[in-house]
């Protein structure tokens, strides 16, 4: 990997943290502990499309560890690990499928495994009581996967049109 690769990766992680640390602040209108924007996720999906399903499985494996390092909890690892695996491979799967356009259908398919990724975890260590979220999860995961997968179609398009996208399915 070229040093201005690495570099520039460096630079979309440290803004993907940046973008965990702000929606952390921001208040959710819905009263549901479990709904976040997934603001991170815009990164990723940008990193897909623009550089390589590698590269950004790399940013999104630094990001999940670096924000659970600054967040203090092993849980956070575990669930954002179990979210963020499953958000990846439907992201991969799905961007190839659509040939790298549609992103935001991407980002809703992305969400929805996100979603089922932690109410894995969230069964494993907290058992069936967990269930009855998972109708609300599909439904937040729907809204907030579309509003991240429209960012980050903007971006990529504003990115291609500055030659900054490098990456061609």
């Amino acid at each position: 990997m070229s040093v201005k690769k690495m570099t520039v990766l460096s630079l979309y992680t440290a803004v993907a943290l940046i973008l965990f640390v702000v929606e952390s602040v921001i208040p959710m209108p819905v009263p549901l502990p479990f709904v976040k924007l997934g603001l991170a996720n815009i990164i990723t999906l940008i990193v897909l499309v623009c550089y390589s399903p590698k590269d950004a499985f790399l940013v999104l494996m630094l990001r999940i560890f670096l924000a659970s390092v600054f967040y203090g909890q092993i849980v956070y690892l575990v669930y954002s690990m179990a979210g963020g695996m499953l958000c990846f491979l439907a992201d991969v799967v799905i961007n190839r499928l659509l040939k790298g356009k549609y992103i935001y259908i991407t980002a809703v398919f992305g969400a929805l495994f996100h979603n089922a990724g932690q109410m894995m975890a969230a069964f494993f260590f907290l058992g069936k009581g967990v269930l009855p979220y998972f109708p609300y999860m599909v439904l937040c995961g729907m809204i907030t996967g579309l509003f991240t997968g429209i960012l980050a179609n903007i971006l990529v398009l504003r990115l291609k049109r500055l030659n900054m996208c490098f990456y061609s399915m």
